[in-house]
């Protein structure tokens, strides 16, 4: 029997690095898991996911998914940053297949459906909403010989009659009991390892819930935004962690949006817990914690600091300005009572980040940095992210009102903002300047240690640094620093502060950015603070930079006189982990102590006291660069430090670490 071919096709917004690691295809593994958990189809289907990289282009897709042999339906999971790519492969394949079906499903094509088809005419479905029970029943119409042109019983799609005329079908109800969808992880859907044995992607990516209950006025979160929260069962999560433990994953993303409060989180983070008791792994959960921060996220933060689990702590404040507030729905939440958490979460000894929306109606250029600096004196990692314009949210459907005027820079689907307001399209490029310097120093943690020790001994904020960068390196004429402000361009010209990559690349390549940054801080920062503490900044800024992760280039020579440093270091293994081993030299005073102190408000001695330091910095660095929210596991650490990061019971002796 001839089996009806069915293509999934879904990308990343990252590259898959050169590891062979692949972006786990989550919404196309649930799409397979639902369709095969129905035995007749099941026999009656080929199912199969493609899944590409941010690097794939129109012809790589088109090569892979469509050449080899084509499908009778090829259905596509659309994001913003695959809208037009995607949009492009389904013409190709109308071309080659004229009676096949094309179904795009995701946010970014929910309720857009006249948009959709004016510009990809060979889509023949979108799927409105959650699709797992939309796509079962397309498929059984697609095997019952239907028309993809009469397809109005079926709820929670669009699509076009004969005639062209638009049909958008009654919303489906959302799916009450998750766990009546099959696991993509549990069924085989998806497939897990490589042929070696091996994890097959860089970080597991999977929900405890879905649905979201506040209705913020930027977010469209799978679309169930105001919605109440829904849970997959503790019994359920409990068999996939499992299973990931015996994988030896360590890192576990959830796609939840409020993780942290209801007592089903407090639950699942025993899962967690209890498998790294059992199996070593997973190791680190990361997440977009509960806005509201109640007893379930204090009970489960104890819970980790007990056992040694690992996260990164999220403040989403979005904004602090109360008129920016107010207009995104965010004035009255207790997300904005944010302080005390801060310092109770860095003295327990969490990594901590915040975030900003740069560009949201209400904040302006004096509000933002304000804003950025109130921040960085309890959070100095923030991340500042530009603001889009998503589809069926209140900033798209109110644009008028806030004079929001948009474009789109053709490489993805998104709506960029150029000015509203209380924004000028002058001061978004100026912004834009400010925001690659605190992405690639603060955000992704270049610099990490100065900030506390420069705001608190010698008042100098964090907006001040990031700006003297920007100011001093204008100034200079070596290739370097051209460079460097052609990375800058690709950010503040483009209005594009996602376009940081580049700038991380050159960071992490570039050694002879080593001595230009030791000249701005010499130069620049040095005269700003007590001349006696002047050595002791010295110092300070010489750690810091010490501790950036170790980044070893894909085609890093490893002989002759260009070896790359870090083949020449030792390395050692611990919990199953690598690690480079660095001797850094001696210090003249206590750095990690000092900055731990003045970070945790203790008193700290600036006497001199000499002592040498040895790094560690775990390996595979390369593989997160884009990725911020993994760098606090890559940063070069002192024995302590990674004591307390990595094993509650102490790290063993130098000696007594096995060679990786």
């Amino acid at each position: 029997m001839r089996q009806t071919k069915v293509w999934l096709a879904q990308q990343a917004v990252w590259d898959i690095d050169d590891s062979g690691r692949e972006s786990m295809p989550l919404a196309c593994g649930y799409l397979k898991a639902a369709a095969l958990g129905d035995p007749d189809l099941q026999r009656e289907l080929d199912l199969r996911i493609f899944n590409f990289g941010g690097a794939d282009t129109t012809l790589s897709v088109i090569q892979r998914m469509l050449l080899p042999e084509l499908p009778d339906i090829a259905a596509f999971s659309i994001f913003g940053w695959n809208y037009n790519m995607f949009g492009r492969v389904t013409e190709t394949y109308r071309a080659l297949k004229p009676d096949g079906w094309v179904i795009f499903g995701g946010t970014h094509v929910t309720d857009q459906a006249e948009r959709v088809f004016r510009m990809f005419p060979a889509v023949d479905v979108i799927a409105n909403g959650e699709g797992e029970l939309t796509f079962v029943e397309l498929l059984r119409a697609q095997l019952a010989g239907r028309s993809p042109r009469e397809l109005h019983d079926i709820q929670g799609i669009s699509f076009r009659e004969a005639d062209g005329t638009i049909v958008t079908t009654p919303n489906r109800e959302r799916i009450q009991d998750l766990d009546t969808i099959p696991s993509p992880f549990l069924t085989g859907a998806m497939d897990l390892t490589r042929e070696d044995g091996s994890f097959r992607y860089d970080v597991v990516i999977m929900e405890t819930n879905r649905g979201c209950p506040h209705k913020c006025a930027f977010c469209f979160w799978g679309g169930a935004i105001g919605q109440k929260v829904r849970s997959f069962s503790t019994e359920r999560l409990q068999e996939e962690i499992d299973l990931f433990g015996r994988l030896g994953v360590t890192n576990i993303v959830l796609c939840d949006a409020n993780f942290g409060m209801s007592k089903h989180d407090e639950a699942f983070m025993d899962v967690l817990i209890g498998a790294r008791e059992k199996y070593g792994y997973p190791r680190e959960v990361v997440t977009s914690w509960a806005k509201n921060k109640g007893k379930p996220f204090y009970n489960i933060v104890r819970r980790m600091k007990e056992t040694g689990f690992h996260s990164s702590f999220t403040l989403a404040l979005q904004s602090l300005s109360d008129e920016a507030l107010e207009l995104m729905n965010r004035r009255n939440m207790k997300v904005n009572d944010w302080k005390d958490l801060a310092e109770w979460l860095q003295k327990e000894g969490f990594d901590l980040y915040a975030e900003l929306l740069w560009g949201v109606p209400g904040e302006t250029c004096e509000s933002f940095i304000k804003g950025y600096d109130e921040l960085a004196t309890y959070v100095t990692r923030i991340a500042t992210y530009p603001h889009l314009v998503l589809p069926n949210t209140d900033y798209s459907n109110e644009r008028d009102a806030h004079g929001l005027l948009t474009w789109r820079a053709g490489k993805d689907d998104f709506e960029y903002v150029l000015s509203h307001n209380t924004m000028t399209v002058e001061e978004n490029y100026w912004m834009h300047k400010f925001l690659f310097w605190a992405r690639l120093v603060g955000e992704y943690m270049l610099l990490r240690h100065i900030w506390s020790p420069l705001l608190k001994l010698a008042g100098v904020t964090q907006s001040q640094v990031l700006l003297s960068l920007d100011e001093w390196f204008d100034r200079q004429s070596d290739p370097i620093s051209e460079r460097m402000r052609e990375c800058r361009a690709l950010v503040s010209d483009r209005l594009d502060a996602y376009a940081i990559e580049t700038g991380l690349q050159f960071l992490y390549e570039e050694s002879g950015l080593d001595p230009l940054m030791e000249r701005w801080w010499e130069e620049e920062m040095i005269p700003r603070v007590p001349a006696a503490q002047a050595n002791f900044f010295r110092e300070l800024f010489r750690y810091d930079w010490l501790t950036r992760p170790i980044y070893r280039p894909p085609d890093a020579p490893g002989t002759d006189a260009n070896e790359f440093w870090a083949d020449r270091l030792p390395t050692v293994g611990h919990e199953g982990e690598s690690y480079y081993v660095r001797d850094v030299g001696v210090f003249g005073y206590d750095i990690p102590g000092v900055v731990r102190n003045i970070v945790k408000q203790e008193p700290c001695d600036f006497s001199a006291n000499p002592r040498p330091v040895v790094l560690y910095y775990k390996m595979g660095f390369r593989d997160y660069i884009a990725n911020h929210e993994f760098y606090p596991q890559f940063v070069g650490k002192t024995e302590w430090q990674l004591r307390e990061d990595t094993d509650k019971k102490g790290l063993p002796q130098r000696e007594s670490l096995s060679a990786a």
